[in-house]
């Protein structure tokens, strides 16, 4: 078999390293983007001049860039959105703490009962010869590490809403200057969530495992059992976060454009319409605070399906630490190569004009995959022995490093390719969505029908990446392999989410410069920065569903082997009904968070017509609109619509694996799998590409999109209906799925041993 090339002490040494680099890199981004003041006089430093511009002096009388009101205005609004922001998340992280205490303590008594809490040592799941740790200590060891991860989620969640409400108003006032220095502000802030995030998830999820082997010892199966809590915690929190974040953000949105932009024929983000400053906090609470922990949870649930498969393989029974640890050590690496692409976008090239935005971005993503292939080249010749063996149901299957070198390499390249795919649906530089905007000629009606058909069609490509990845990664390394091609796709989490938080902060920038009344220009800079980011949203849902599709299969896998399931047979009925029904609850979840989104609306739409209605001088501009109102609508309404979808994504694993046993819950996850991936390209892609038709209508670029505009024209009108319809699908419905196919394969994973031992009651009964 042979040894690894790297000993333990360097793995030792890498991981916690590279983790403190990435925490370093992410302080110095902040550090700059600091040094743009919110204060009258002093919008940058007064040293000479500096390439990408934060100590160039430059004055530019007709940007208004010595107005002192303007710098005052921005610092207002900023304040009112970060103020809201930080409200929201604390009403909500107060429900989901009650939550959090309360699932925890389920945890504990249904692991804890399958040996009936008892402290004495049991054979082991795998190897009966050998005596491991009793079930006791995993339940009070999956309770810590669940709790672990739903912390770090809250904490990555909330630091990513702080740091993009810091930064909006900072990267409005830069645009008087150009639009390069506008990027740079907006990119370097979404880098600083990119890499805390990436490299908080792996310094915990490290100290945990260091911490945990104290008690462990040699049990490497119970101690990497116990840590699949961590991603359970992790993806929970995102949950809630993506629902709660995703229906406050539409809510506000949809009332904000069927009242202002329909009705009244405002511009968007006009500071006379109520529900502005609401629609601008929503952006940081669904887009970047549900983001952020939406892909912690699969970054955290990727790492644990790898080291549980790992753990029973021949790394885990021979106690080798390096390549026990291989998905850290590609994690590690990755913030590395993502640290040194993020210099390609903010030093070594300067954006000069509008057109160079999406590029950039696109450079960032081509930049990054190539690199990490080599860097994943690196760490399997010196993280990995030549040959080894991993655990495949029960057999142990012979491997060769080459070919787990593949496996995380595809994963990769496919999450490369659906976020090309998903740039080429729903970015108005190409025909598809210039196609949508162009039925908007015959109304609202042609666009919804050309939307929801490009939004089907975008699903082809990326469904067969995902399915060639697993072919090839299964092929070679079994479900070990699904999990390291999942993490592949993940091992660039710093730059895509960068370039995924770099939008909502570019669309508050717009927001804040319309509401400031900044001149035409700065709108035409920060509308063209939205519009690029728009499409690296969408970009990030479709890493996101990629990976997520990947990461359940791979905990799908270990549940199956957790729970003693020899075959999963499609055609026993007890596995068929569990098929049937979790192909459904995709769509019942989707109702649910859909309806919500309607109804919250609602409330909105008849508070914002009251609003125009009743306050004298509104519509003229001489009077204010009472934005803290809408704001609370957006709040009650989003906490109190997120609890019945939570609860059924979280106790659907429950029932159906205590009622119906393992069989029919490997049934129901192999459903929500293969219809919820479908379900949420599709919904995200025709979100991404409505927006921007409507982008690409008002930016007028052009001759095209000169026809069908301006603003206010009958085929606008129809491209606004187009967009509203959509905001539920990508904002809130679409992201929402890929945490409900991951958080039910992880949740199935923790409680295997319940089910195993004390599951199917009803078949039981019968």
């Amino acid at each position: 078999m042979g040894a690894s090339i790297l000993p333990d002490l360097g793995t030792e040494i890498l991981i916690p390293v590279c983790a403190v680099i990435g925490i370093a890199f992410s302080l110095l981004q902040w550090v700059l983007v600091s040094q743009v003041k919110l204060s009258p006089g002093s919008s940058s430093n007064n040293g000479a001049g500096g390439k990408n511009g934060y100590a160039d002096y430059l004055i530019e009388e007709e940007e208004g860039l010595n107005d002192h009101n303007v710098v005052l205005k921005c610092a207002e609004i900023q304040n009112a959105i970060s103020e809201g922001a930080t409200s929201f998340l604390f009403t909500e992280y107060q429900y989901v703490g009650i939550f959090m205490i309360a699932f925890a303590i389920l945890i504990f008594l249904f692991l804890g009962s399958v040996e009936g809490f008892i402290m004495k040592s049991q054979p082991c799941t795998y190897d009966l010869s050998r005596m491991c740790k009793p079930a006791l200590a995993t339940a009070a060891f999956s309770t810590i590490s669940f709790l672990l991860g739903a912390v770090t989620s809250v904490v990555s969640g909330f630091l990513g809403m702080k740091i993009a409400t810091f930064a909006n108003a900072r990267t409005t006032l830069e645009a008087r200057k150009g639009v390069g220095k506008a990027f740079i502000t907006a990119f370097r802030s979404g880098a600083v969530m990119g890499f805390l995030l990436a490299a908080n998830g792996l310094l915990v999820l490290y100290i945990a495992i260091n911490l945990f082997k104290i008690y462990y010892g040699d049990d490497w199966g119970g101690l990497f059992e116990a840590i699949t809590g961590y991603g359970l915690g992790g993806s929970s929190m995102a949950l809630f976060g993506r629902v709660g974040g995703g229906i406050y953000t539409k809510a506000a949105d949809v009332g904000a454009d069927l009242v202002g932009k329909v009705e009244r024929n405002i511009p968007e983000d006009d500071p006379r319409n109520p529900a502005v400053i609401a629609d601008n906090v929503g952006d940081n609470v669904g887009d970047i605070a549900g983001m952020g922990s939406d892909l912690f949870g699969s970054y955290a649930e990727s790492s644990c399906a790898a080291l549980v498969v790992a753990s029973i393989s021949s790394f885990g029974i021979n106690h080798e630490l390096t390549p026990m640890l291989y998905p850290l050590i590609i994690s590690s690496v990755g913030i590395i190569v993502c640290l040194f692409t993020t210099l390609f976008a903010t030093d070594l090239f300067e954006i000069k004009a509008v057109k160079e935005i999406e590029p950039s971005l696109k450079r960032q993503l081509i930049i990054s995959t190539v690199l990490m292939t080599i860097g994943i080249a690196i760490v399997s010749w010196v993280a990995l022995p030549p040959t080894f063996t991993i655990f495949n149901f029960g057999d142990q299957k012979v491997v060769k490093n080459w070919q787990l070198f593949l496996c995380v390499a595809v994963g990769l390249w496919a999450g490369l390719i659906i976020g090309f795919v998903t740039e080429y649906y729903t970015s108005n530089a190409y025909s598809p969505v210039q196609d949508v905007a162009d039925s908007c000629r015959t109304g609202a009606a042609t666009n919804v029908i050309f939307g929801l058909a490009l939004g089907y069609k975008s699903c082809i490509i990326p469904i067969f990446a995902i399915a060639i990845s697993i072919f090839v990664s299964f092929t070679f390394a079994a479900m070990y392999g699904i999990a390291v091609a999942a993490l592949g796709m993940l091992s660039t989490i710093a730059t895509g989410l960068a370039i995924d938080a770099y939008g909502p902060i570019s669309d508050n920038a717009g927001g804040i410069a319309e509401m400031a009344g900044m001149s035409h220009r700065i709108r035409e800079r920060t509308d063209a920065l939205d519009a690029a980011g728009n499409t690296t949203a969408a970009i990030g849902k479709g890493f996101a569903i990629g990976s997520a599709a990947l990461v359940s299969l791979a905990l799908f896998g270990a549940f199956v082997s957790r729970a003693a399931i020899s075959t999963v047979d499609v055609l026993t009925p007890k596995v068929f009904i569990g098929l049937l029904i979790g192909a459904m609850l995709p769509y019942w979840f989707s109702a649910m968070t859909m309806k919500s989104v309607g109804s919250a609306a609602l409330k909105m739409v008849e508070e914002v017509r009251r609003q125009f209605n009743t306050i004298p001088g509104l519509m003229e501009g001489t009077a204010k609109p009472d934005y803290a109102n809408c704001v609370k609508i957006s709040t009650d309404a989003s906490i109190k619509e997120m609890i019945p979808p939570g609860a059924l994504v979280m106790l659907t694993p429950l029932i159906v694996g205590i009622f119906f046993g393992v069989e029919t819950l490997s049934g129901v996850l192999a459903g929500s799998l293969v219809s919820g991936v479908q379900i949420a390209i599709s919904a995200s892609n025709t979100g991404g590409a409505w927006d921007n038709a409507k982008k690409y209508i008002e930016a007028g670029a052009s001759e095209h999109a000169r026809t069908l505009g301006p603003k206010g024209s009958d085929p606008h009108k129809a491209a606004v209906i187009g967009d509203t319809i959509g905001d539920p699908l990508k904002d809130t419905s679409g992201p929402s799925l890929n945490i409900l196919i991951k958080l039910m394969a992880v949740e199935s994973l923790v409680f295997a041993p319940f089910f195993a031992t004390h599951g199917g009651l009803l078949f039981k009964i019968f």
